[in-house]
């Protein structure tokens, strides 16, 4: 019974977090592919650097969100229900949210970083590591301003402070690292800019660019 309710939860959540709101919007509104534009990453990030901080640009943030949250939510509520296996399901769900966005199938299997999947999972895994990775994250964003060494640090430390929270299970501690690798290596092209001087600074009054 529980591997079936995992494996419909991995098909749901990566097909579920493979839905991509920049892709989607970018070509509803604007009649254009985000991912021939600025860093031709289809994610948040460079959505708001080429079209500016309007309601398109904060609504692909919600369905960013929504898209991992909601799959991860019904997954947990599930294994707790039949198997007492919150923690365990919540995390389950989220890493294939996380794979499916960074390797969709609707789009040829080349998505984006998996950060904002990562963010909506770790609330139901287990909330105080979420608000230890939330106040670095928010931390070295409005300091050092590079959304890469924020979102890579905050998923470096989840499963760092999930370790002295006592996980339900050694699965959900190594899930909880493979995630963690998954978003530092999908940013890995952001720390060779990086290095060169070519990375972009985050701000939040950024403007569209032309």
């Amino acid at each position: 019974m529980m591997i079936a309710v995992l494996c419909v939860s991995a098909v749901v959540s990566y097909l579920l977090g493979g839905l991509n709101g920049a892709i989607m919007l970018s070509k509803l509104v604007y009649k254009q592919d985000i991912r021939e534009y600025g860093s031709k990453n289809p994610g948040f990030t460079n959505f708001k650097r080429t079209y500016g901080n309007g309601f398109v640009t904060w609504l692909v943030l919600i369905i960013d969100i929504l898209k991992a949250a909601l799959p991860v939510f019904l997954t947990a509520l599930t294994m707790m229900l039949l198997f007492d296996k919150w923690q365990f399901g919540a995390q389950f769900s989220g890493m294939f949210c996380m794979i499916g966005h960074c390797f969709p199938v609707w789009y040829k299997f080349k998505g984006g970083k998996a950060f904002i999947a990562g963010f909506s999972t770790i609330w139901f895994v287990d909330w105080r590591m979420t608000l230890m990775a939330m106040a670095l994250f928010f931390l070295l964003l409005f300091t050092l301003k590079y959304m890469s060494v924020a979102s890579c640090s905050a998923a470096a430390l989840c499963p760092i402070a999930l370790a002295f929270l006592s996980p339900a299970c050694i699965w959900v501690e190594l899930m909880a690292i493979a995630c963690a690798l998954l978003v530092i290596l999908r940013h890995l092209p952001n720390f060779k800019k990086l290095a060169k001087g070519q990375e972009n600074k985050f701000s939040l009054s950024s403007k569209k660019k032309s």
